[in-house]
């Protein structure tokens, strides 16, 4: 599987970097950068050193600064990855890959269009690049192979949003763009809070990757402890949860994880912005509503977790 994966490092995109980059299944083509986690900036910067750090050859593009619609002063998650996105590890990271001229969503529509058929788009930050380059060239559409999306919350399992009680942190950034994203004609799979929030790398887990990995272990042994910290005080876990690892595991065990399907909007607007509703049971019964005309797209709803773990140790060894 040939992937652009387009994130905002971020603790847990570190991580699932590290298994995009070192599972046989796939491979790493492009990094393109989006805020969210921190400012663009930092998130390009972080994911030139990760890419260094991980000896990956592959070309990083910078994307977008800020949503589709700006929404006043932006808010970044360093609370919950320090103020450096990396756990205070991103100068021990190494040399920094290269940056590509082009902007995030022009490498997008110019690899989708090189080799029709052939990328899938593993998306763990805000959707903006991608809804940009939908506006940029909306053929790509149809040449994209597939689009995984690490974000949003349906309800399923108990879990909620973690900004809001409806919004998840990525959709919340720029709604607008989640909305454009999946009211596309491409498949999408949404790996959402539902099953992020039932893989769980505890403590004991994640002192496992030391010594591992050629560094990469300790590294992010090292990140992971301000990660940690901040579940621990917010819910209580002695870990963390695997978000953006798991959409890099359903895209090599996709039957791992149980989907459903239905067309998806984000909410834009009110007191739900940021929320992702699926209409899984047809409640018009065929007439005309906020869904209809959209594509079918699947959600994550259950997962199992053991898999998820297991693969993600794997590419330690």
């Amino acid at each position: 599987m040939n992937v652009i994966f387009d994130t905002d490092p971020g603790i847990d995109d570190a991580m699932a970097l590290y298994l995009l980059g070192r599972h046989p299944s796939l491979r790493l083509r492009a990094v393109t950068s989006v805020f969210g986690n921190g400012p663009v900036d930092m998130t390009t910067h972080n994911a030139r050193a990760l890419l260094g750090l991980y000896g990956l050859a592959v070309p990083v593009a910078r994307g977008a600064a800020g949503p589709l619609v700006p929404q006043g002063e932006q808010h970044f998650a360093l609370h919950v990855h320090g103020d450096d996105g990396l756990g205070g590890m991103a100068a021990q990271a190494a040399p920094l890959a290269p940056l590509d001229p082009r902007p995030a969503h022009e490498l997008i529509c110019a690899m989708v269009n090189a080799e029709p058929g052939a990328i899938t788009l593993i998306a763990v930050g805000p959707l903006t690049n991608l809804a940009l380059a939908l506006r940029h060239d909306p053929g790509i559409a149809t040449k994209v192979r597939q689009v995984i999306v690490m974000g949003g919350a349906f309800g399923v399992n108990g879990h909620g949003g973690n900004v809001t009680p409806v919004a998840e942190a990525n959709v919340i950034c720029d709604p607008e763009a989640a909305d454009v994203v999946f009211g596309a004609a491409w498949p999408v799979v949404i790996v959402g809070l539902d099953v992020t929030q039932e893989v769980v790398l505890t403590e004991e887990y994640l002192s496992r990757l030391q010594g591992r990995g050629q560094g990469a272990g300790d590294f992010l042994w090292g990140a992971s402890r301000f990660y940690q910290r901040f579940y621990a005080e917010r819910d209580g876990i002695r870990g963390i949860y695997a978000h953006d690892a798991s959409a890099i595991v359903y895209a090599i065990e996709p039957d791992a994880f149980t989907l459903r399907p239905g067309p998806v909007r984000a909410v834009t607007e009110g007191i739900a912005r940021g929320q992702t509703i699926q209409d899984h049971r047809d409640l018009g019964h065929g007439r005309p509503s906020a869904w209809s005309g959209l594509p079918i797209q699947q959600a994550c709803v259950a997962v199992k977790p053991e898999r998820v773990l297991a693969v993600f140790d794997a590419a330690f060894d």
